[in-house]
């Protein structure tokens, strides 16, 4: 990331109260993709008197910014990451729901070989991997 959420809201224009600067704050220190909920319990241990209603319009407004990336794994909650965060995937345990990130640079050589072939250059992707754990004696 080359600047915080905080600093590229800022030069946009978008008008930061106190309460959305602290959404951000919650959304900059978020390791994980937290959805609204997830978002509104942080950011409440940290000032209470943030509604989510308030959660939902500043992630709405952040995401038609271009500064947070909606994600959707299919089951049924909208999830949140930063933006500009460096390029990964996602593979998404259907038994716990966990996302883990990985980048892959056989993957990504492999997408640019077949967006060539087809006579493309590719400018971004997204690639989410469903899954569930192999069992520890080798059976899937």
């Amino acid at each position: 990331m080359t600047q915080s959420i905080i600093a590229r809201c800022e030069a946009k224009g978008l008008r930061l109260t106190e309460q959305r600067r602290t959404i951000a704050q919650v959304l900059e220190d978020s390791g994980d993709h937290p959805d609204v909920e997830q978002l509104h319990a942080r950011a409440t241990a940290r000032d209470p008197r943030i509604s989510i209603a308030t959660v939902y319009r500043t992630v709405k407004l952040f995401e038609e910014a271009g500064i947070l990336d909606r994600l959707e794994f299919g089951d049924g909650r909208a999830r949140y990451e930063d933006a500009e965060r460096e390029h990964h995937d996602h593979l998404i345990d259907l038994t716990t729901g966990e996302v883990v990130e990985f980048i892959d640079p056989e993957i990504e050589a492999l997408q640019d070989r077949i967006a060539a072939r087809l006579g493309y250059r590719l400018k971004g992707h997204r690639l989410e991997l469903y899954g569930v754990p192999q069992s520890r004696k080798g059976k899937a």
